[in-house]
């Protein structure tokens, strides 16, 4: 007897399988198949990010525990840890890289008109960048410092949405202005970054390519005021000037636009830069405020997302373990906004971690429930409260 799919199921429906197999076949995936698809390894570790596994051990015990649903699943591979490990360390992590780009172009149409701290209707992106601690003796390619290793995730997100849209893995010795290099400016966009990607040969570039770019200034920078425009204080505006960069103009020959700003909340000034004129000052404000999404973004996928803790040692697992993580949150967010769930995307996680082989229809797993026990008013059972 039919009774429906499971949890797991009907989340996987939402991955565009046909993508995921051209994919593959871009990278001659399946070529060594030995029993262990690309797409079996993706629902393995797709899995372990929906149920908090922490180990290979782990998603083999779990697994094996329930042969019957493993079909079900979609998993028609033999699951154990040695294969699981070997298809991380051998099936290219470019696989799960191009298909989570894929999801990412899915859910930033879907999130595209959603606001965020500024009022602006172009696309904003916030680039920053987090460390993993992991130990350099099992990590040997992971250099950070003499004794410590670490991974390094450069990532660019849309403000609209907090989806991610350009993600990096470095080791911790990485410089972070250098993954400007990295980045296809999009005219008319917004990048905002902290004072850790002041560089003026690479924002200048920035400018080339028609966008737009609102950092911070650093205490040592000496720039030469040309005009200052009036500003409303009572907004926090202290002044927006018109400068130069006095010792830097080969590498930045146009003009510069800097912001002071008061920070009520923090008791703090902080100085703005950007190539911007038309913006109002306390929009550019709002809109480095705004940055912090990343910060967020990065705290949440540690918390709820299994990455602190790494499957495997190589640079192909960690990348793959990585990317298949971003694919497993942006597909949540998917699923969110398709199916206009009032949970939250941590909701949605948690619920799916302890029902995710029971068969319940999605949308009554994840609707809030009401609390208290509900009772048939037309129940023959007499109340003990009944006067």
């Amino acid at each position: 007897m039919n009774l429906g799919r499971t949890l797991f199921s009907q989340l996987i429906s939402f991955v565009p399988d046909r993508e995921f197999r051209r994919c593959v076949a871009r990278y001659d995936g399946d070529r060594r198949l030995r029993g262990f698809s690309c797409w079996d390894q993706f629902l393995c570790m797709a899995f372990a990010q929906f149920t908090y596994r922490e180990s290979l051990r782990d998603i083999e015990a779990c697994l094996r525990s329930s042969p019957d649903k493993l079909y079900h699943m979609g998993i028609r591979g033999r699951v154990s840890r040695s294969t699981l490990a070997d298809a991380n360390e051998r099936h290219d992590w470019h696989i799960y890289a191009d298909f989570a780009q894929t999801l990412i172009t899915r859910a930033r149409v879907l999130y595209a008109n959603d606001p965020f701290g500024a009022e602006l209707r172009l696309s904003a992106y916030a680039l920053d960048s987090t460390t993993f601690d992991v130990c350099l003796a099992m990590f040997p390619w992971a250099h950070f410092r003499d004794r410590k290793g670490a991974v390094k995730m450069h990532t660019l997100i849309d403000l609209h949405g907090n989806i991610p849209v350009f993600v990096c893995m470095t080791d911790g010795n990485a410089q972070e202005v250098k993954i400007l290099d990295q980045l296809l400016p999009e005219p008319g966009a917004f990048y905002v970054m902290d004072r850790g990607y002041l560089d003026f040969e690479r924002l200048y570039r920035l400018t080339l390519a028609a966008a737009f770019f609102v950092t911070r200034a650093k205490d040592n920078l000496r720039l030469q005021r040309r005009y200052s425009h009036p500003v409303d204080r009572a907004t926090g505006v202290r002044s927006d000037q018109t400068v130069v960069a006095s010792g830097s103009l080969k590498r930045y020959p146009a003009a510069l636009r800097r912001i002071r700003y008061f920070d009520p909340e923090h008791q703090r000034s902080l100085v703005f830069l950007t190539n911007n004129f038309k913006l109002p000052a306390l929009t550019i404000a709002n809109l480095y405020k705004s940055r912090w999404q990343v910060e967020l973004f990065f705290k949440w996928i540690k918390q709820h997302l299994r990455i602190k803790v790494f499957l495997g040692t190589s640079q192909n697992a960690v990348r793959t373990q990585i990317w298949i993580a971003i694919s497993i949150y942006v597909l949540v967010a998917i699923v969110k906004k398709e199916l206009q769930l009032s949970a939250s995307l941590y909701q949605i996680l948690q619920v799916a971690s302890v029902t995710i082989f029971e068969r319940v229809p999605i949308l009554q797993a994840f609707q809030p429930q009401t609390s208290g026990e509900q009772f048939n008013q037309f129940s023959n059972q007499l109340s003990l409260f009944d006067l």
